[in-house]
């Protein structure tokens, strides 16, 4: 029998790439949406200066079963020479509770969250979107571009972070990389004004994008709010548009409308669908020029499936460690 497999991250990287993310995201909102899926919410440790969050998951169609363990502090950057976020996941056998892997889960945390929001533009931005506002310059606004890429005919974007320099040479490596102008602009307003896809990626607790600055038919990817009183667009956006969430307890809870949701001025019944939901057809998308606005929280379904994929893969192609955990 083999061991536990270990899989850090510059491993995971030669593993798998973002399309391959973006379908296996979709494959799990559609498990999530087919009430296929054992997930109970994200549980919380808050500490002084971050917090740490516990999401397990069973898939029970294909048997993929596991935990994922990630923190948030965003002092860490400046302060402790470490990333924000850092997550482990292990994967274990449902027939017996073996641990079958232990891998990094900060890359794919990264990585599926950036895939949500490719999922979410694929089925509620115009078809024909073509121009990207990104509030935030750090490592999600990356993986954002990245899974946005995958899914749209970008032509050129605009981003918005309060540092100049940071948001200067995001822009400047991004146009190396993807060959369509990312151009750093000086305020919030600038980047997103007649965008055609919105994405905010930045741990704000004040709102950031006014009702006003967003033109009719944009989609928005609220990405930033994933913990209590945390909030990137102004509550008076959230009421004028079609909201979509991925799960209402942790939305509420944690997500974009989580302020309003505590305030009492937006209510379960101002929620349009889960996109789960609008993926399999049991709710509609975008209808017109409305505004959309998929509020994501992140499910532990999205980083089980992943893990699922990058494990097969390490198995295949004989990378990583096995480690008996139980000798």
């Amino acid at each position: 029998m083999s061991g536990t497999l270990l899989l850090k991250q510059s491993e995971i990287k030669e593993l798998i790439s973002m399309k391959e993310v973006v379908d296996s995201v979709e494959t799990a909102f559609k498990a999530y949406a087919q009430r296929d899926v054992q997930m109970p919410p994200k549980e919380y440790l808050f500490f002084q200066e971050g917090d740490l969050r516990i999401m397990p998951c069973y898939v029970r169609s294909t048997e993929e079963a596991g935990v994922k363990c990630v923190n948030v502090h965003p002092h860490n950057p400046l302060e402790k020479h470490l990333p924000t976020v850092m997550a482990v996941i292990e994967l274990v056998n449902p027939e017996t509770g073996f641990p079958m892997a232990v891998m990094d889960g900060t890359l794919v945390t990264d990585l599926r969250t950036g895939a949500a929001a490719g999922v979410a533009t694929k089925y509620l931005a115009r078809p024909d979107a073509e121009t990207l506002g990104i509030i935030g310059a750090g490592k999600q606004a990356c993986t954002q571009l990245m899974a946005l890429n995958e899914v749209m005919d970008i032509k050129e974007a605009k981003v918005f972070c309060r540092t100049c320099s940071t948001r200067t040479n995001f822009a400047k490596k991004a146009t190396e990389t993807y060959g369509f102008n990312v151009e750093a602009v000086e305020t919030a307003e600038e980047a997103v004004k007649n965008a055609d896809v919105v994405v905010t990626t930045t741990p704000s607790r004040k709102p950031l994008i006014k009702a006003d600055w967003i033109s009719p038919g944009t989609h928005i990817n609220a990405m930033g709010a994933d913990a209590p009183s945390k909030q990137e667009l102004e509550t008076k956006l959230l009421l004028k548009s079609k909201i979509i969430i991925d799960s209402w307890e942790q939305a509420s809870h944690s997500g974009e409308i989580n302020v309003p949701v505590a305030q009492k001025v937006l209510k379960r019944k101002d929620i349009h669908a889960k996109l789960g939901d609008v993926i399999v057809g049991n709710e509609t998308g975008r209808e017109g020029d409305e505004i959309t606005i998929f509020d994501s929280t992140g499910l532990a379904v999205q980083d089980i499936v992943t893990a699922g994929l990058i494990y097969r893969r390490a198995r295949e192609k004989g990378i990583g460690t096995d480690f008996d955990f139980i000798s």
